[in-house]
């Protein structure tokens, strides 16, 4: 049994879903791991992780819709506003969705359905630089 830590940063260029599942694949090959548990921690309250659809761009299109019809960006609504009008919007975001992921890993590879790809979920308007921990056990 061996546990690893590795931490990967992406830059997200405002609100969107950014695909790191190779980065994730390239940490399990990278640390030649077999079999296990990958638990995968976003470091902010912001943004989130998802798993979803990678063949077809309109799922991941209208989730960004769908997200920001539900939460709007409107100050009137919320008492916290320090940060502009993406700053509430955005916490109640990461609180709909994940901040944690947690994946098996079995015979060296993410176990990831057929379509299935992971996201972080950037839920402000502005770049950010977005830590994500792998955080692994097994053998």
């Amino acid at each position: 049994m061996k546990q690893i830590f590795d931490e990967i940063i992406i830059k997200t260029e405002g609100i969107g879903l950014y695909d790191f599942t190779e980065k994730t694949n390239n940490f399990v090959n990278k640390n030649k791991l077999t079999n296990g548990i990958l638990n995968l921690n976003i470091l902010h309250t912001s943004a989130s992780l998802i798993i979803q659809e990678n063949a077809d761009p309109d799922v991941l299109h209208d989730l960004k819709n769908f997200f920001n019809q539900l939460v709007p960006m409107d100050n009137k609504l919320y008492k916290h506003t320090t940060e502009g009008e993406d700053d509430m919007p955005a916490h109640i975001k990461s609180t709909l969705t994940n901040s944690h992921l947690t994946l098996s890993v079995k015979d060296s590879a993410v176990v990831l359905g057929t379509w299935q790809g992971l996201y972080l979920f950037e839920h402000r308007l502005e770049n950010q630089k977005r830590k994500i921990n792998h955080h692994f056990i097994g053998e």
